[in-house]
């Protein structure tokens, strides 16, 4: 999924720079993503990768979720959707059987109210065959230079999906904190930043598999803003 992501971001980046190609609005770069550990004995991951956020026509990618928007709704479109996720290698700890990534498609929809953000999706996973089911809200504050976006949300994952990835069957409930932040410089050029925090519920930190209380992940990027 991480490959197609790359490649996604580099058609992206050659179509912006063409003269006759539709027009890509949004940021496209490079970041580091580092991830915490969260199954015994496992190590904190880092990861070098492309980076974008912004829509290209009716195509969009938004950091690691990427998709189409097939037909206008209140302030938005409802959206076809897909994810890149990593939380099958957080489950590498000794003696624990690795575990693939889930792979999330599905339907979904950001609203851009004049109130806020407000991001919503559904997702089958198409390794285990359970669900993923995400609500946020997200504001945008200039503070000066930068410009900051606090976002909160809650997910929810299937019995299957978490049996899946902590050998659990049950469905578990989070609230997620998210805190990202801009600084643009030197005409179109921009530094994002990027941290997320997720608690374990109750029975996902009764896993084998899970010896934190939360997830927590954080990504710096450098970004050419196309206008």
């Amino acid at each position: 999924m991480r490959v197609l992501l790359a490649a996604l971001v580099l058609s992206f980046a050659s179509n912006a720079l063409a003269d006759d190609a539709p027009h890509f609005v949004g940021d496209i770069g490079v970041g580091v993503e580092r991830t915490q550990a969260s199954a015994p004995g496992a190590s904190a991951r880092n990861w070098a990768l492309p980076y974008a956020y912004g829509d290209y026509g009716s195509l969009f990618v938004r950091e690691d979720t990427f998709g189409a928007k097939l037909v206008p709704v209140g302030w938005g479109s409802l959206e076809v959707v897909g994810r890149v996720s990593t939380e099958g290698t957080d489950a590498d700890g000794p003696g624990l059987a690795h575990r693939t990534n889930p792979r999330p498609v599905g339907l979904g929809t950001f609203q851009e109210t004049p109130w806020g953000g407000v991001f919503a999706d559904a997702f089958v996973d198409t390794v285990s065959g359970g669900s993923l089911l995400e609500a946020s809200y997200a504001v945008e504050l200039p503070l000066g230079p930068v410009t900051v976006y606090p976002q909160a949300g809650v997910t929810r994952r299937s019995a299957r999906y978490d049996a899946h990835l902590y050998d659990v069957h049950v469905a578990s409930t989070t609230p997620v904190l998210e805190l990202s932040a801009e600084l643009p410089f030197a005409r179109s050029w921009v530094v994002l930043a990027h941290a997320q925090v997720e608690p374990f519920s109750h029975a996902l930190r009764e896993s084998a598999r899970v010896d934190t209380r939360s997830r927590a992940s954080a990504l710096v990027a450098l970004a050419w803003r196309f206008e």
